[in-house]
């Protein structure tokens, strides 16, 4: 997370909210999915403020958070916003909102 830019506040307050983080394998959990993050476009500043206010992202399997990421940058509708709001509904919804439309 510090090579995010994340300072130790950040961190702390990281894994406070999520702490399950601290069972995670940074290679095999962790880096994979910021890299996926990084290679559909978000700023190392946008990672620390969606990292941080939704570390739980983390916990996501990287197949389900390529694939939402894909379907919105697919509609024009990848934001640090949206995936968000997207990443916690069901498969099922997130096929109604969005599937369904491209």
């Amino acid at each position: 997370f510090k090579e995010l830019g994340m300072d130790d506040q950040q961190v702390a307050k990281t894994v406070a909210r999520f702490p399950r983080l601290l069972s995670l394998s940074l290679e095999r959990n962790v880096k994979p999915k910021v890299q996926a993050m990084r290679d559909r476009g978000f700023a190392d500043a946008q990672l620390v403020s969606l990292l941080a206010g939704l570390p739980r992202l983390l916990g996501s399997r990287l197949d389900l958070l390529t694939h939402r990421m894909d379907v919105l940058a697919a509609q024009g509708l990848l934001t640090e916003q949206s995936l968000r709001n997207t990443i916690t509904l069901t498969e099922a919804k997130f096929a109604a909102r969005f599937e369904s439309a491209a």
